[in-house]
């Protein structure tokens, strides 16, 4: 009820201020601990995936918090975990502004943000000086100036720094907006990057005498064969799991709207379908040896659902959260 109040006025704000404006006012919310007027319990259908007890299988998905600055805040919606990042080894400004763009017509975002973030050092202070205790996923990226050839070291120094930290980490190689980052879901990178990853990270897990579940965040723009391969791969290499997907190319429905030719990826409602055929197509693939974290256009119960009877463990939000505000999750969480 309050944030249909609030965001008419959120929507007349420049999305990116609005956006910064909104996790400041968590943030500062969180600081009333059980005072806090938003607060929820994350209690639900806990789930047991990729070791991990998650007590509920609602989850925030990477992009809204990029620098781990607004974990109490966000914990306190009743989310069962948390996902930060993207993050990269170094600071970087992202793209230049405008980049965020909002369709409300279609309930839909646009974005070319660029990875911008503080760097994971960063990063790892916010998450250090954090009461939050949660499920926490930390999103891993490679630099803009980074050639594609050399991107396995930054995700590499991203996994052994926050490995200490994360209860799991996602790589991220399906943003549309850092220039052939998507090259490295193709049969000519993907193996190589996959293999270098996973022999860092149980060389870590014999350092700190603990698994943490490493998954792959992938496209919606994917081909049959490409899939094919890409679950290929997550079996042979033994990834923990799958997150699909990411924002999309496609403009269908939207490219006659106000900024629906803007370029970035899109998310919300209209990504629905394409992302829900990626998590189904998937499902089949892998036939419940690799858990599905599915992610894109989540803006209600019957989305989630959707999702979930395609063959996801769990489900992520961000553009549902825009547009529906924290209600959402407590829907979701109540209803899965």
């Amino acid at each position: 009820m309050l944030y249909s109040l609030l965001r008419p006025l959120l929507f007349k704000l420049d999305p990116e201020r609005a956006h910064d404006l909104t996790l400041a006012s968590l943030a500062q919310f969180a600081r009333l601990q059980e005072f806090n007027p938003l607060r929820q319990s994350n209690g639900g259908s806990s789930r047991e995936v990729m070791g991990l007890s998650f007590p509920n299988p609602v989850g925030l998905a990477a992009g809204l918090d990029k620098n781990g600055a607004c974990l109490d805040g966000l914990g306190a919606l009743g989310f069962g975990f948390l996902e930060i990042g993207t993050v990269t080894p170094k600071a970087q400004p992202g793209n230049p502004k405008p980049r965020l763009f909002r369709l409300p017509e279609a309930e839909a975002i646009i974005n070319r943000m660029g990875f911008n973030n503080e760097g994971v050092d960063q990063l790892l202070r916010h998450v250090a000086h954090s009461s939050y205790r949660g499920i926490l996923g930390i999103n891993l990226g490679k630099n803009k100036d980074t050639p594609i050839e050399e991107a396995l070291s930054d995700y590499a120094i991203g996994l052994q720094k926050v490995y200490p930290q994360a209860s799991y980490v996602t790589i991220n190689i399906s943003s549309p907006n850092t220039p052939g980052l998507r090259a490295l879901q193709s049969a000519g990178y993907l193996g190589d990057l996959l293999k270098g990853l996973m022999m860092r990270r149980n060389e870590l897990a014999m350092i700190y005498q603990k698994k943490v579940p490493m998954v792959l965040k992938i496209a919606p723009d994917l081909e049959p064969s490409e899939l094919e391969m890409i679950a290929d791969s997550l079996l042979r290499y033994e990834v923990d799991g799958v997150i699909a997907t990411n924002t999309t190319l496609a403009r269908e429905g939207v490219a006659q709207l106000m900024n629906g030719q803007e370029a970035g990826g899109l998310s919300g409602a209209p990504a629905r379908a394409r992302s829900t055929a990626v998590v189904e197509r998937l499902a089949r693939l892998l036939n419940g040896r690799i858990p599905i974290i599915a992610c894109g256009g989540i803006m209600g119960l019957d989305d989630a659902r959707q999702k979930m009877d395609a063959g996801a463990s769990l489900v992520q939000i961000y553009t549902g959260l825009i547009y529906r505000g924290p209600g959402l999750v407590t829907a979701l969480r109540r209803g899965l």
